[in-house]
């Protein structure tokens, strides 16, 4: 068999035995000693397992998780003799190269001697537990990988080797999840980040990366985090998420998801503001449909996250220091750059520093329809942070240019929120309109109004047009044919009122 060490049979038995002492066995559990197809290949979450990180991508969506299963301190114990065991007897460079359906089985037949060997005594439904557990382990991201299995799940948030939490239909829940102890925790942290060229370590103990399906991994780790390490992956959906389906959910109106498929046609500069998990990657994706597919569209990441379904799209990933200090592509670098490569449209995942500047030059100088993120709780949050992030850079600008700047650049804020029963809605739809004085001007196109909440605690609110007829944009509207489409959009909205 590949990998071993050694032939399985008297030799390689020997040295399991000699390896590490007998464990002591656990009494079986009567109870659970019946085969049951609905616990096999089951892990602590109750979801299957997927295949091998490098594999996710192609697996098929799993389907909903049966509910959690406890586990005792002994199955613990019993995974880590059998793993310390299977260690000693298997080559892990050698089965990192074969297939992972013959890694399993080559994991299972040593999985099953160390059994024999050690006179571990443990139910088939724990047996299966524990093999699975280890085939991740060497395979994967160990623990993880039923939680990266379920499509439910929107964050994971691992605080050190005995806490793991994950946010499920908006609401943060605890999982039996754990690791053996922090040194595994480490380890699958440095897996995950070095799949993009990144590290955590203590020297370098803060780190921004992605898996391969793009969802977002933050690792912050000893000596900053004092309980150890704490891994925060945001996950996407397997299936990317529309504007008619953020409408179905009740994020937008009907009107409203047409209002914004125009806007993203005729190519308005538009700045998508909202807090931690309140949608707006999520948002960005769907603004991004209604894109032409023939426009040349560049993306500007921290870690690449966006998932453009059109043909021309150059996707860019700013890169840290390396251990020598030198090397580090910032934003702004990216961002410049971008000027040079003929882009017809810029897309920045999140503005957060002096790229503010360059992202609203870009606007200003010919490239209509460029997108961008940034944290504020208003759309006129979102004016004030940008003039404050342009101040940071340093540049010497008197406020008036700046403010003058952002009038010029910026048509419409989004603005998305995340609600306090865990739904998300997007709150306003925002024109920039320009300035009175040294006040810039805005005006509402639509708003979400909260009036009451349901016996379940579920938020009740509505879609609300404020009644303008003719938006700034209707003349660029006009310029690409859409303006019949608006007005019937706003009159829409109106009725829907």
């Amino acid at each position: 068999m590949f990998g071993k060490r050694s032939s399985v049979g008297d030799s390689a038995s020997s040295r399991i035995a000699a390896a590490i002492a007998p464990a002591k066995s656990v009494a079986p559990n009567r109870e659970s000693q019946q085969f049951n197809p609905a616990t096999q290949g089951s892990s602590a979450s109750g979801a299957p397992a997927s295949s091998p990180a490098a594999q996710r991508l192609a697996a098929p969506p799993p389907p909903p998780p049966p509910p959690v299963r406890a586990r005792s301190e002994s199955f613990y114990t019993n995974k880590s003799t059998v793993f310390g065991a299977m260690l000693e007897a298997i080559d892990l460079a050698a089965l990192a190269k074969v297939a992972p359906a013959t890694a399993r089985e080559e994991i299972r037949e040593i999985v099953n001697e160390i059994f024999s060997i050690k006179n571990i005594v443990m139910s088939l439904s724990d047996q299966e537990d524990l093999l699975e557990d280890i085939c991740n382990d060497v395979l994967g991201f160990g623990p993880l990988e039923p939680l990266l299995a379920r499509d439910d799940i929107a964050d994971i948030m691992v605080n050190g080797a005995e806490k793991t939490f994950i946010e499920v239909g908006g609401k943060i829940q605890l999982t039996n999840i754990r690791f053996r102890d922090n040194t595994q925790l480490m380890n699958i942290c440095q897996r995950i980040v070095s799949m993009v060229g990144r590290r955590v370590d203590e020297a370098s103990p803060i780190c921004d990366a992605r898996l391969l399906d793009g969802s977002r991994v933050n690792v912050i780790a000893p000596p900053l985090a004092i309980d150890g390490a704490c891994l925060t992956i945001r996950k996407f959906k397997k299936d990317k998420l529309t504007l008619d389906q953020l409408q179905s959910f009740g994020a937008i109106s009907k009107s409203g998801a047409e209002l914004l498929k125009i806007i993203g046609r005729v190519r308005c500069n538009i700045l998508i503001s909202g807090g931690t998990g309140s949608g707006k990657t999520t948002l960005l994706n769907c603004m991004t449909n209604y894109i032409d597919a023939d426009e040349r569209i560049i993306t500007c990441e921290d870690a690449a996250e966006l998932q453009l379904q059109q043909a021309h799209v150059v996707r860019l990933e700013t890169r840290p220091p390396s251990l020598e200090g030198s090397g580090a592509i910032t934003m702004r670098d990216l961002v410049k750059n971008c000027l040079r490569m003929r882009p017809e449209r810029i897309i920045v995942g999140e503005v957060r520093g002096p790229e503010a500047f360059d992202l609203l030059q870009a606007m200003n100088t010919g490239h209509d329809g460029s997108m961008g993120t940034l944290h504020a709780n208003s759309p006129r949050e979102a004016l004030a942070r940008l003039e404050s992030m342009i101040t940071m850079g340093g540049f010497a600008l008197p406020v008036r240019t700046i403010r003058e700047m952002v009038v010029s650049s910026v048509d419409i804020i989004i603005q998305a929120m995340r609600m306090r029963d865990g739904s998300r809605r997007i709150t306003h739809i925002t024109e920039v309109m320009g300035m009175e004085g040294d006040v810039v001007i805005t005006q509402d196109l639509m708003v979400y109004d909260v009036v009451g909440e349901d016996e379940n605690g579920k938020l009740i609110g509505r879609h609300r047009s404020t009644g303008i007829g003719r938006p700034r944009m209707w003349e660029r509207a006009r310029y690409y044919g859409e303006e019949k489409r608006l007005a019937k959009a706003l009159d829409d909205s109106a009725t829907d009122d």
